[in-house]
């Protein structure tokens, strides 16, 4: 089977893993560091080319002061420690969301890594920091009423694909999978667009426990599924039927179902 070219994770149960062990939710957190390391290490390696994790959500703003304070701290020690790593292994760094947000401190570290690691060719790292999926649809919403009073657009003229470029994730395909650690069934606001074909693997495993091995375990999931695309199997087989006679030299007509 294929390698999902877009993986996302909502990377949960930092706190109930802390919590399990006596521990403060920070160190969950901190641990969950150990994990980061190492799927994003395992996502390029198998040739994985977009890996996005959901790492701070607008809601957790609301979280206590001490923890918020903390997590901040952890992400400024994150990215000075694997920088330099992400760009020896040629991994561009990108953020989603709205880095204005975050403090200053944390902006500064950001755009280093991002203006250090921007021309690298290798797998894109998205972070998604005090994103939401429905704050980026109503800003993308208030771009796009802003460019039709300016004349730059027409009403008419608005379909998916004009949609798509005023988001986060312009430029980037769908993900195929997205991953979920801890067990919860629930999408917590993340990438609700983009979401919508993509295939949803639960792990029960809290995130700091959760490993390559269980990465694979995930994408041999994903490669034993169907993606129809709300279409119907024998649809799907005919499609694959008129690809394979294209690529042996027999013109057909092409499918114009949006295969990303």
């Amino acid at each position: 089977g294929s390698i999902p070219e877009h993986v996302a994770i909502i990377m949960d149960g930092n706190g109930r893993w802390a919590k399990n062990r006596g521990k403060m939710r920070v160190m969950g957190h901190n641990a969950g560091v150990e994990s980061v390391r190492d799927i994003v290490e395992a996502s390029a390696q198998i040739g994985v080319k977009y890996l996005t994790l959901y790492t701070f959500s607008k809601e957790n703003w609301k979280r206590p002061k001490q923890e918020v304070a903390a997590l901040m701290q952890l992400l400024i020690q994150a990215i000075r420690s694997e920088t330099q790593m992400l760009h020896q292994n040629n991994v561009r760094m990108n953020v989603i969301g709205s880095m204005n947000d975050l403090p200053e401190k944390v902006q500064h570290v950001l755009l280093e890594s991002l203006e250090l690691t921007r021309n690298n060719t290798g797998m894109v790292l998205s972070l998604a920091l005090s994103y939401s999926g429905r704050w980026e649809i109503t800003q993308a919403t208030k771009k796009i009423a802003e460019d039709v009073r300016r004349g730059f657009i027409d009403p008419e003229d608005i379909t998916d694909e004009t949609f798509e470029r005023y988001l986060e994730t312009y430029g980037m395909p769908h993900p195929e999978l997205l991953i979920r650690t801890s067990g919860e069934f629930r999408l917590s606001n993340f990438l609700l667009w983009q979401l919508a074909y993509t295939e949803i693997y639960i792990s029960n495993c809290y995130w700091p426990d959760f490993r390559r091995g269980m990465l694979y375990e995930a994408i041999r999931d994903y490669q034993g599924r169907e993606r129809r695309y709300g279409m119907t199997s024998e649809q799907l087989e005919n499609i694959k039927a008129l690809e394979l006679g294209q690529s042996s030299g027999i013109s057909s007509p092409t499918p114009s179902d949006n295969q990303y």
